[in-house]
């Protein structure tokens, strides 16, 4: 019973964060959509904070697995690397929560939510970097820093997935895969 209530708990604060914000929602909100008293949301997180981080690290858990079940064992390094970084990126553009997360710190700055958006960016580099490591360990692709090479992909796959149709008609999934094999990865290659 208990663990079910803390699911409870854990998806009405979800759909509130979703709704109005971090800043905007309230334990009396989570407690009223919930139907439980504020007490018993204490009773499972100390603030709103504990919650917040409980969510997000769910939501973390949830779009690193995304990530994982496209890689497919017989395709390679550039094939996966951009599965994996478009469902996380895709992931990330259309969940309700990490929409409105986005919209916040863009409209308010609030720190915590800077905070949480650093933490599912610094997430995804990490997926990144150790696909690079395994490639390179593969000899797939030439030795080269992982922690740089996973940012480089990382932000121009952001470029090209968000800032790029803000003037441009977007780019198919196919064409940024294209660009990044042309411009990118035959580069590294080592064949």
């Amino acid at each position: 019973m208990a663990v079910d209530r803390k699911q409870d708990i854990l998806q009405a604060t979800t759909k509130s964060f979703s709704l109005y914000g971090y800043k905007a929602t309230t334990k009396d909100q989570v407690a009223k959509l919930t139907n439980v008293g504020k007490g018993t949301i204490y009773t499972f997180f100390a603030n709103k904070e504990e919650l917040f981080n409980e969510i997000i690290l769910k939501l973390i858990d949830v779009m690193e697995h995304k990530a994982n079940d496209v890689i497919n064992e017989n395709n390679n390094f550039q094939e996966n690397v951009h599965a994996a970084l478009y469902e996380m990126l895709d992931f990330r553009r259309e969940h309700q929560l990490m929409i409105k997360l986005i919209q916040e710190q863009s409209d308010i700055g609030t720190p915590i939510v800077q905070d949480v958006l650093d933490k599912v960016e610094d997430s995804i580099l990490s997926f990144i970097e150790k696909k690079i490591q395994a490639a390179i360990t593969r000899g797939e692709i030439k030795q080269c820093d992982p922690a740089i090479f996973a940012y480089i992909i990382f932000v121009t796959y952001i470029s090209f997935v968000f800032d790029w149709e803000k003037k441009r008609e977007p780019l198919s999934k196919e064409e940024i895969a294209d660009i990044f094999q042309m411009y990118i990865f035959n580069g590294l290659s080592n064949r």
